[in-house]
């Protein structure tokens, strides 16, 4: 996922989008506890994909307040 693809996002679409891969991450990590996920990077990029939609949803939060 791209920076330019979330900053077109609205807050709500952020939010959901937080949520979704929330629970993509807790369903690899219990796949990758089991021994049935075949790439376990899949979950670092994921990791990462939520670090993004943190971010774009803190520059919103201190755009408004500034």
């Amino acid at each position: 996922m791209k920076g330019k693809e979330l900053h077109n996002m609205t807050n709500e679409e952020l939010s959901s989008k937080l949520g979704e891969l929330k629970s993509e991450l807790f369903n690899l990590r219990f796949r990758h506890a089991s021994g049935q996920l075949d790439n376990p990077m899949t979950i670092a990029s994921v990791k990462k994909d939520i670090a993004r939609v943190n971010t774009v949803i803190r520059e919103r939060e201190l755009q408004s307040k500034g």
